[in-house]
């Protein structure tokens, strides 16, 4: 039988570097651990049951959610970054169930309808304290979700909490605030976590942009990483449906980035001498990193999937008229806020309008924003 201590004594085959759960620092809300969880498996369970988890089914990652059921969504599209992330900690010796955890949080405090909805909101709260994923996130787990007689939120550990508010990608531009360390590199298993988030939506958004014809494989025969494995692919199967071509092609761009992460951080490790979780905060910049080769080769795919996917006609179309629908559905929720359902409309009494708006419209699924949109504004429609 494996109990909880037995547990945290095989962390110490882990590398030295790696954060240890009997190390963390702890959850803001004092309650005994379980007796056959680590900590961090036991916020991984509580991430898994929360609303918010859950939600995250019906919203978008860059298709609107009735555009298919083929298309990646942010559950999707988080349960890769977890095996992704999972993938390169093992090979690491990092705590796999920390990395775990975070991939699993990271995308909680997304809106509905991507990142056109955040801008929305970003902009109607721009008075009142503006709006970022990141710190929606965090607060989702402190706060938002209410499952707990003994305390609000989901009373998580301060390094998965960490790993939340410091998320960080081309996308993703945090603002840390207390008791989060801004300055330095946050730790290694919350780097993981960020290289894992940006291989999974490049390669998966070519993947679905590539399956809904917005992108044709014959518009990518200049950028050589998928050149070079589509060459590999039709070298070794003579006769392959196209399908299972394109399959094999993403399979093979995942592999060889992860392989690229895992020979180069190792080599970041040993050139920076780092010995313990705390070094890793010491250092600028981060340690968990392609190596120039692969960034280089990585980099026109990205150019290309920001001019031909991201600001494709039909894309942008879709951005412009879910920025409309968020707009719409604050500015009427904010002229009679009676219309707010009564468990958000009774926290108007201690809290802002336009922040318990946001709260609100920031939970909300792409289909439930829609069907709220029917209501207010379709004159036939059931309210």
């Amino acid at each position: 039988m494996l109990k909880r201590k037995d547990l945290e004594k095989k962390e110490s085959l882990l590398a030295p570097y790696a954060q240890k759960s009997r190390m963390t620092k702890g959850r803001v809300y004092k309650e005994p651990e379980h007796g056959y969880r680590s900590c961090y498996q036991r916020d991984r369970d509580r991430i898994i049951y929360s609303t918010a988890f859950r939600r995250l089914e019906y919203k978008t990652q860059v298709f609107v959610n009735h555009e298919g059921d083929y298309y990646r969504t942010r559950l999707t599209h988080t349960l890769e970054v977890s095996q992704i992330a999972r993938a390169i900690a093992r090979a690491l010796k990092l705590n796999e169930d920390l990395v775990d955890a975070i991939s699993l949080a990271h995308d909680l405090g997304h809106t509905p309808f991507g990142h056109s909805g955040e801008d929305a909101l970003n902009e109607m709260m721009k008075s009142h304290g503006g709006f970022e994923h990141n710190a929606q996130g965090l607060r989702v787990v402190d706060f938002l979700e209410q499952r707990y007689p003994d305390f609000p939120g989901l009373n998580l550990t301060h390094e998965v909490r960490e790993g939340i508010i410091k998320h960080s990608t081309a996308f993703d531009r945090p603002h840390p605030v207390a008791p989060f360390n801004i300055k330095g590199s946050p730790l290694l298993e919350i780097q993981v976590v960020d290289i894992a988030d940006e291989i999974a939506y490049d390669n998966h958004d070519l993947d679905d942009g590539i399956t809904s014809g917005l992108i044709k494989e014959s518009d990518l025969r200049h950028i050589q990483l998928w050149a070079d494995k589509k060459k590999a692919i039709e070298k070794k199967y003579r006769s392959i449906k196209d399908e299972i071509r394109k399959y094999q092609i993403i399979r093979s761009l995942i592999n060889e980035q992860v392989t690229d992460i895992i020979l180069q951080t190792e080599a970041n490790i040993r050139k920076r001498r780092i010995r313990s979780a705390p070094d890793v905060a010491k250092i600028p910049e981060r340690i968990v990193t392609f190596s120039n080769t692969m960034r280089l080769l990585r980099l026109p795919m990205r150019e290309f999937l920001v001019k031909g996917l991201y600001q494709h006609y039909r894309v942008v179309r879709m951005a412009n008229k879910a920025y409309r629908f968020i707009e719409s559905l604050f500015n009427i929720y904010l002229d009679k806020p009676e219309q707010l359902p009564p468990g958000t409309h009774s926290r108007l009494k201690k809290e802002s309008k336009h922040r318990v708006i946001c709260d609100y419209i920031a939970g909300m699924t792409d289909r439930y924003a829609l069907d709220e949109y029917k209501k207010f504004f379709e004159p036939y429609e059931r309210v």
